[in-house]
């Protein structure tokens, strides 16, 4: 029976999630299996791999072919490296100490690499949050220096407006003392006048009356006495 270690999908639409199983080669995808090895989930960065080593090993030993995806994922957690240098042990090429040092030595490397990794991840997503932090300072300084702008021009603008105001009031105040200084002026200039004419035209009335009736007295005896005679 032809066994195959592959990748069966699990999880929901657009977050996979899948299982690496050992299956028969001739089964649905994600049909029935023989034996689950572990779990493969793509949505994390880096990926997240949990993976019986051994189990793996085991059926590569027996056969079992994996699939371009699978080989990916047990070279990248070391059970092809495993399952090599058991193949080493069991030609005399080294012994199992001298295999289980050097795949602890992989092991060690790969881990360094792996956090060196997420270091890197983690430093460059801190980055993008200071950068975002430091543009929205900015906008938000842009935001406050602009309002302080308008706000100054309101209060120029009301002051201008207040300026023309008083400007107003005082002309209009100006105009009333100024007219009521003319008008006061020109008061007593009129009395004065008034009673100048007055004063020249009523000399010249008296002195006509008494002039009249002293010119009408002698002409009135005179007309007497003539009746008298006669």
């Amino acid at each position: 029976m032809p066994v195959k270690i592959r990748l069966q999908r699990h999880g929901k639409k657009g977050k996979p999630y899948y299982w690496i199983v050992a299956a028969d080669a001739r089964s649905k995808r994600d049909g029935k299996y023989l034996e689950k090895l572990g779990a493969y989930n793509p949505n994390t960065n880096p990926a997240t791999v949990d993976l019986n080593i051994d189990g793996a090993v085991q059926w590569l030993q027996n056969g079992a072919q994996p699939t371009d995806t699978a080989r990916a994922i047990l070279s990248y957690k070391g059970a092809l490296l495993k399952n090599h240098l058991a193949g080493g042990v069991k030609k005399g090429a080294l012994t199992e100490e001298q295999a289980e040092a050097k795949f602890t030595a992989w092991l060690d490397e790969k881990a360094g690499k792996v956090n060196a990794k997420v270091d890197d991840l983690a430093k460059a997503e801190a980055d993008v949050k200071t950068k975002a932090f430091e543009a929205e300072k900015a906008a938000n300084e842009a935001r406050i220096a602009a309002a302080v702008v308008v706000e100054e021009e309101v209060t120029e603008e009301t002051k201008a407006e207040t300026t023309n105001e008083e400007v107003a009031e005082g002309i209009e105040t100006a105009t009333e003392e100024t007219v009521k200084e003319v008008v006061s002026e020109e008061a007593p200039a009129k009395e004065e006048t008034v009673k100048e004419v007055i004063a020249e035209e009523t000399p010249v009335k008296e002195e006509t009356v008494e002039d009249v009736v002293a010119e009408e007295a002698p002409a009135k005896e005179e007309a007497k006495t003539s009746k008298e005679e006669e």
